[in-house]
Parts: structure tokens; sequence; C-alpha cells
């Protein structure tokens, strides 16, 4: 028991960037033991706690005096660089490189340094690294790209550097036929659909395998505005229908939408009672099912036109409703 409060006591001065202390209570004959050290679930050593906190001379300290690998994995087979990269501290990262680390090491799933930089505003990293040899075109296990994973983030600097230095990093599609500006639109980066549109050359309504387009994918999370810009650059088709015949309006109906069904509706033209899939379901069917619809959407919203027509089928969902909560 002392000796694990004496190991915890140990990593939390790493955790803390206190090297002279931990020099001083670092016994040399623990030298050796302390490299195969691991805690937590994945089992992180001390060099991924330390790239993780951004302590720079404490990794000198543990490589250069402990001994420890820069390629030391944990359970995820994340190394301290992928630490260092995801957390955003270039001079862990810059020094890791030059005490041998590998610039495109694969953690769990094949996520490189690079792609973990890409999760965050990270933009002096993600140059140290392409500057020591990253490759922008590796793929992680669904597919991914660093420039998809960026576009997800969405933050336009880095989106131009990677442009830049790789101008085909754009042509990229994820193990479901995803583009990045799928990713942008999805998660409502206006400016990183902007600067797609602008540099990359997607085709209109590109569709992933279950037939999406990013337009869609854009209104079915309420995000109206970059709809707006899709429809304005990208000559986006606001009736086109997926895999099972449902349209945009038929996915916002899902979501609970409402932004995006006026939208669609009330500027765009189309027709609320559109019918979708093999069983011709109108939006408001898609709603239902997913109890996204209430009392007063249903009486309000202009579907199936006659109010005889919509009380008879507020009725009938009102019935619905009661039967699910017994």
């Amino acid at each position: 028991m002392a000796e694990q409060q004496r190991r915890r006591r140990l990593l939390r001065l790493v955790q803390e960037g206190n090297l002279d202390l931990l020099r001083a209570e670092l016994r040399p004959d623990e030298l050796p033991e302390a490299r195969s050290w691991r805690w937590g679930r994945l089992g992180d050593s001390l060099l991924h706690h330390a790239a993780r906190a951004g302590h720079g001379r404490l990794l000198e300290f543990l490589i250069h005096e402990v001994g420890m690998d820069t390629e030391v994995a944990n359970g995820d087979y994340k190394r301290p660089i992928h630490e260092a990269a995801s957390m955003g501290h270039q001079e862990c990262v810059a020094f890791l490189l030059e005490r041998g680390a590998s610039v495109d090491c694969l953690k769990k799933a094949d996520w490189t340094p690079l792609m973990m930089a890409c999760t965050r505003k990270n933009l002096e990293v993600i140059r140290t690294l392409v500057e020591h040899g990253a490759n922008p075109l590796l793929r992680n296990k669904d597919g991914w790209n660093c420039f998809h994973v960026a576009s997800r983030e969405g933050h336009p600097e880095v989106l131009r550097y990677l442009l830049d230095v790789c101008p085909s990093c754009w042509d990229t599609e994820s193990s479901t036929g995803r583009t990045p500006l799928h990713t942008a639109a999805m998660h409502g980066r206006s400016q990183a659909v902007e600067l797609l549109l602008e540099r990359c050359g997607y085709r209109a309504d590109s569709r992933d395998s279950c037939g999406v387009t990013p337009f869609m994918d854009a209104l079915q999370n309420g995000h109206v505005g970059i709809a707006r810009l899709l429809l304005r650059r990208h000559r986006a088709c606001p009736t086109a229908v997926d895999a099972l015949g449902a349209q945009a309006l038929h996915r916002a109906a899902v979501t609970a939408q409402d932004g995006s069904i006026r939208f669609l509706v009330s500027e765009l033209g189309v027709d609320v009672n559109a019918r979708a899939t093999a069983l011709q379901l109108p939006a408001l069917h898609y709603a239902a099912k997913e109890s996204m619809v209430g009392p007063q959407f249903v009486r309000t919203s202009g579907f199936f036109g006659s109010d005889r027509k919509k009380e008879a089928f507020y009725s009938r969902l009102e019935r619905l409703g009661n039967s699910r909560r017994c």
C-alpha cells in the first residue's frame, strides 16, 4: 500500500510538472522499473502524462535520464506524441520528433498525430508535424484524413494551411461516402463550408452511401444559414432524395427542426405533403414516428390542407401517443 501511494505521488509530480521534486524523490534503483509503470484503464506511462500536460522539461528528463522510449504505447496504441499533438503542445511535439518519435504512428482506429492535432485549433502543431514529414493523405479506420477531421472542427486557417501544403487533401470520402463538405455542413461550420465551396471541387448534391447530401445534413441539424449558402453557391437541390426517397423536409421532420421545415416550405415552396419511401409517407408521419410533433404543430403547420383532415390526423396521433404511454 505504501509503495502504491508513493508511485501515485510520483505520478502527481509528473502531472504537475514538478521536475525538481521528482528528481529528488525518484530513487536511482527505481529508474529501470519506472519505465514500465502504467496507470489507468489504458495503461498510460509517465511519458504519456508528461506529454499530455505539456511539460517539456519532464519529457527530456524521462527520456534522457530515466531512459523511456518515445514510442511507448498505451492500450489504445497511443504514443506520447499523440497526447502532445492533441493537446496543442507544439514544443513537446517538436522535442519528441527530434528524439525519434514516428511522425505518422497510428493509435487505435488508425489515428495519426496529425489527425489528433486537427481536432483542435493547433496550427503550429500541425505545421510542425507536416514539416517533419507527416502525410496529410493518410486515412483512419473510418476513412477520414486530417482534412476531414479539420472540416468537422471548422477552423478556416487550419483548412487553408492543409490545402496549401496538400492541394488534393479535400478530395476524399469516408468509408460511408461522406465528404468533408457533408461533415462541415452537418456540424454547422459556416466558415468552413464557405471555404470548401470556394477552394474545393465538390459536386453539387454529392451523396454519401445513404444518398444524403450536404444540404440535407445542414437542415437535418438546423443549420438554415448553411443551407442558404449551399443553395446560392453550390446550386443544391431542395427536393433531392436520399436512398429511401426522403427529402431534406422529411429528414428535418425526424429531428424536429422547425426552422428548417419553415424554410423549406415557406421560403422555397417545397410541397409539405411530399411523399417518401415505398410507403409514401409525408413528413408529418416521419415526425410522428419519432414523437417529434405536438398538437399545436399539427394544427398550425399546414399539413394535409383542410382543418378537418388536420384534426382527424391529430386525433389519430394523440391516440398513438396515449397507447405508447400505456
